[in-house]
């Protein structure tokens, strides 16, 4: 306890819902990676994948569970709250996608020919997978901004959140882009990449700046104004390019609207293009539903907030 009489460690992150969920996202992380490497295994880039997300994920619990025990994010020059809610948001987000590529490429109805246990461990990892994600998403319900709250976390807001799925969609769109899309065999679908380049960076930029506290405002302009600009000018760009990327990777004067019968499975360049142009219309709908939520969102800085306060 020190000389204000605050106890040294958070009781309330271990006696509360949001510390329940944060146990219970350790608990399913853990037990997942023990199962994995004792007996399920993985191989392969699929498994290479969610084996790397699900240690990433359970690296970034026990950080965050740590530091908020201790109270050491107090002296972190970070704001605490949108730096949760965002890991959470894409720990949520991350185990979702190792929910549904774990079973769909390693778990069979018939026992492999190491044993039904082999099977019966990946049936378990898919469930523990499944619990760890609900655990995630329960921590984004709890940290997230109620209607008639003044907005201090941005990430916590509706359009925050969705900046972490625009992201999470966008490094999806980057991997077809580098399974052999052969985007570059035309200017138009580089100048798609570079939309989905320029966006990303754009968002991760907003991230950035919300997370350590950069929400003074830009150049005279204030934050929530900025961010309102730059989706708009996001939304438009998204827009051509999921016009744009079908029409040279489908059109006959530029490639085959079917699947060529002669293409390898899983190395077929016709399958990016089908995912890169997918994912363009996912990520330009939640860029308008972000750029639509925006316009109710005002947004107080921190330091706005603790002089209110005063």
């Amino acid at each position: 306890m020190d000389s204000q009489g605050v106890s040294y460690l958070n009781k309330a992150a271990l006696c509360s819902r949001l510390g329940a969920a944060r146990i219970c996202q350790l608990a399913m992380g853990c037990a997942v990676i023990a199962m994995v490497t004792h007996s399920a295994g993985y191989s392969g880039s699929h498994g290479v994948f969610c084996m790397a997300a699900w240690c990433f994920c359970f690296a970034m619990s026990v950080v965050v569970f740590f530091l908020d025990a201790t109270r050491l994010h107090s002296c972190l020059p970070v704001s605490w709250d949108n730096l949760t809610v965002t890991c959470a948001a894409c720990a949520t987000l991350m185990y979702v996608t190792t929910s549904v590529v774990y079973p769909l490429f390693f778990v069979r109805s018939e026992c492999p020919y190491a044993g039904c246990h082999v099977r019966d461990f990946r049936i378990a990892v898919t469930v523990c997978s499944i619990l760890g994600t609900l655990a995630y998403g329960v921590e984004v319900v709890l940290c997230r901004a109620r209607p008639g709250q003044i907005v201090v976390g941005y990430m916590a807001t509706v359009p925050g959140l969705l900046k972490v799925v625009q992201s999470f969609v966008a490094c999806v769109i980057f991997g077809a882009l580098a399974n052999g899309s052969q985007y570059s065999l035309y200017a138009a679908t580089i100048f798609c990449v570079v939309v989905y380049a320029f966006c990303f960076a754009l968002t991760a930029l907003v991230v950035f700046m919300t997370v350590c506290k950069r929400t003074q405002g830009v150049r005279g302009m204030p934050f929530d104004r900025f961010v309102v600009v730059f989706t708009l000018l996001e939304v438009l760009l998204y827009l051509s390019a999921s016009v744009v990327w079908p029409v040279f990777c489908f059109d006959t004067k530029y490639g085959s609207p079917w699947r060529p019968s002669s293409c390898p499975q899983g190395k077929c360049p016709w399958d990016s293009k089908v995912v890169v142009a997918v994912f363009s219309w996912v990520n330009f709908c939640l860029y308008a539903a972000d750029l639509m939520y925006s316009q109710g969102v005002r947004f107080v800085s921190s330091h706005a907030a603790a002089r209110s306060r005063v």
